[in-house]
Order: C-alpha cells, then structure tokens, then sequence
C-alpha cells in the first residue's frame, strides 16, 4: 500500500470543500431506502465507508444509484420493505454503517450475514446487539460479540425503552432504526446528548420523534413507530470531522490563511470549534444556513498562536473523532493540554488514544496517559518530526500526522496511506491544492 510523506511548508492558503458529512451520509441512504419514492441525494461522501452502505442498501432491495452530475437517487421500499440479502454483506471498515444498519433489519423478519475487514473485525458489536435483543432480534456472532455477526430479525418486534450506558450515537441510532418497524412507541434515554444526525433526518422524512427533557435528568427521545416515510431531496454538508484537519493545518502552519466552504455544524459534534476558539484560534465561522435540516457555515481560520488548555471532558461526545489531530495542536500550543473522557477512543479503527501517544513521543513531543486521559506538552518549537507512522489502518490517525508534518521541522512519513479514503478520498490532492507538500514515497 503506498506511504505518504508530508514537508513543511511556508504556508496554506485557499478555500476548499471537503467531502461529505459520513454520518449524514450513512443515514441519508438508509432512511431514503425506507422511504416511499426517490429521494436525490447531493453531497454524498463517496469514500468507502459510505459505498459499503450503499451496497448494502441494495443488497436489501433498495435501488440506489449515482447520476452523472455527481448526485444519487434512493428508490425506496417503504417501512418495513427490507428484503433478505442473498448472500454476507461486507461492510469492509464501517462502523457506524454496520452498526446502524444492526438496528435497520433487526426489526425486520429477514436473516442477514454482516462482516467486515480485519479492523472492522476487532471492533465490539455487543453494545448494540444488548439493546437490540429486547426487540425480539436473534444474533450469533464470534466470541467478545465481534463479526462476522448473523442478525435474525424479530417477527412480532416489541417497543422498548432503552436507556444509554455510555454516550454513543451509533447505539441510540440503532435503537431508533429498530424502533422504526417496531409498532408502538420506542423511547431512549441519553444521561449525555450525542450527535442528533438520526433524529433530524427522521423528522426530515416525515417521522413523529419528540426529544425532550428526562424527568430524571438527560434527555428523553421518543419514536413512534411504523411511520410513512415520504422521500424528500437532501444536501450533505461538508464533513465536520474531515474539516478538521486542513483546518489544524492552517491554525499550525506560518503563513496561513484557509476558508472551508459549507461545513456542518450540529451544535452536537462542533466541539472541536469551541476547543480551539478557547486555545486562541483565529477562527470564524461566515455565512451560517440551513441545508437538510441542518446548520451549515464556512470556516476561515488563520496561523494562530495556540496555548494549552483543559478540554472539558463534557465535550467529548462532540468531538470523539476529532481527538486525534486535537492532540496535534495542542503538539504546537504553549504550556500542557489536557484532554480526559477519551476512553471511546480505545475502541474506535484503532486504539486511537495508544496510537497518539506513541506517534507525538516518536515525533519528539512529550505526552502522557491513562485509560481515558492525555497530556500533551507544547513547545515554542515546532516538534522535530522525521520519522514513520504505523496507522494501524486508521484513516484520522494518518491524516492527522501528515497534518503535522506541514509544520514540523522534519518530515512526517505515515505507512500505509490506503485507509483514508474510507472518510476522505482525495485527501492528499486537496491538502496540496492550498500549499501543502504530501508525496507518495515507498514504504
């Protein structure tokens, strides 16, 4: 697979759209699949994560297809319309897509076979496949609840109330799915709000879904059940999590002045906005709308000087994915960053947290840890760089040390370059188009 090197550079200037929004993505084709007629879908990431679901939506009776103009259509099946698959869905590296489409045939009377690759394959199911069982849902799967994972949908689903144990939008999502061809109401308690991508797009097609305050503290979600769902056009927005990284890019790299065009903006996953606004970023958000039912803005952002800070744990469910090229800011900001809650970050593509501290100390910079907790130390010099990063086939671990190897004193080489285009295809070519310097080398 080819390895990457990023250089240092002068500076980054331009405005760039980066891909789709993943989570809007995987959502925005299963629900069009439940939907009745054809929703058209604009912006869909076409990273492989994403093309795994659309595969998999077609594998379950959906017709889904890309137009010439870049644009998809979902001809859907209607509640309840999920046809059996004829043979093993592989979801390659998905997590969030086989996990939400765990909870999309769970209520469904049909047997589907789920796998995945060798990441994808390490990663624990059992959190969703517990509150999935209360439905009436059938699983096998290997020991630890790992793929390849067999879903027996229930017959005569039964609502529930499920109440999180950890915060985690793929779990509540789940849930939701499930509870869509479930007759009744299905309800989910959350003691900590995550990403609400799942209930803003069932309203957009037509759900009843009520959130309101829990009597007994949180929130409380309530879905009612076997609802028409009527297909209605989307607009993806730019990919919170992928902006992320030109725009550590820019507030670390001299010179630099970068505007990130229709970025979206759910108050439930901008954590890294306020994260960096509070270490002194130069950063504003310009031109804020509503696109699909979500908010949208551009983001300019300039070299900044960066101090270190306490990241309220609180945060974390806002901005779990942008932990990793956090940690690279706060490699270049004055005085100690601590970040705690990041115990989400053990089980992600890698052991992300692990996978940080060991490539900032290769990097020269002084980091420390526990089982949900990092330090890192920053200095009035640019870390040294100059070495090589095994990724572990984790897209955000790659990309956030080319991100840093715009900035080092030395180059910053990664492994194995191949795992970004589950999230960020094209990644390298729109890094350089605003003034990076990332080349492909041999391993």
């Amino acid at each position: 697979m080819p390895a990457l090197s990023a250089y240092p550079v002068s500076g980054l200037n331009g405005t760039v759209r980066v891909p789709g929004d993943k989570s809007v993505s995987h959502r925005s084709l299963m629900l069009a699949a439940l939907a009745v007629g054809v929703t058209r879908i604009e912006g869909l990431l076409e990273g492989e994560d994403v093309l795994a679901t659309a595969a998999a939506m077609r594998a379950l009776g959906a017709d889904v297809n890309r137009l010439d103009d870049g644009s998809w259509t979902v001809s859907g099946r209607g509640v309840g319309g999920l046809v059996e698959p004829s043979s093993v869905i592989d979801m390659g590296n998905a997590g969030t897509g086989v996990r939400l489409l765990m909870g999309l045939v769970a209520t469904h009377p049909i047997t589907c076979t789920f796998t995945g690759d060798a990441s994808l394959s390490r990663r624990p199911m059992e959190r969703v496949m517990t509150p999935l069982r209360r439905f009436g849902t059938v699983f096998t799967a290997r020991e630890g609840g790992l793929l390849p994972i067999t879903v027996k949908g229930a017959v005569n689903p039964v609502p529930i109330r499920a109440e999180m144990t950890v915060p985690s939008a793929q779990v509540k999502s789940a849930v939701l799915l499930a509870g869509l061809n479930t007759p009744g109401e299905t309800s989910v308690i959350e003691k900590e709000a995550t990403r609400d991508h799942t209930e803003n797009m069932l309203r957009h097609f037509g759900a009843e879904i009520v959130t309101e305050p829990n009597p007994g503290g949180g929130v409380l979600i309530r879905l009612s059940g076997q609802p028409e769902l009527t297909a209605t056009d989307i607009i993806v927005p730019a990919d919170i999590s992928s902006a992320a990284f030109p725009i550590v890019a820019a507030l670390i790299t001299p010179g630099s002045d970068v505007t990130i065009s229709a970025v979206g903006l759910n108050p439930l996953r901008a954590g890294l906005i306020d994260t960096l606004k509070d270490m002194g970023a130069d950063l504003v958000v310009e031109n804020m709308r509503t696109e699909g039912g979500e908010p949208v803005g551009d983001i300019r952002v300039r070299t900044s000087r960066l101090k270190g800070i306490d990241v309220p744990a609180s945060r974390a469910p806002s901005m779990i994915d942008e932990y990793p090229v956090l940690s690279v800011a706060a490699a270049f900001a004055g005085g100690t960053t601590r970040m705690t809650g990041l115990a989400e970050l053990r089980v992600k593509e890698s052991d992300r947290l692990a996978a940080m501290v060991k490539g900032l100390t290769a990097c020269g910079v002084t980091v420390r840890s526990g089982d949900d907790w990092m330090e890192v130390d920053g200095a009035d010099r640019a870390p040294k760089g100059g070495c090589m990063i095994d990724v572990d086939l984790d897209h955000r671990i790659a990309m956030s040390f080319l991100v840093l190897g715009n900035a080092a004193e030395k180059p910053v080489a990664i492994d194995d370059a191949a795992a970004i285009a589950t999230s960020f295809p094209g990644f390298a070519d729109l890094m350089n188009a605003i003034g990076a310097d990332i080349r492909e080398e041999q391993a």
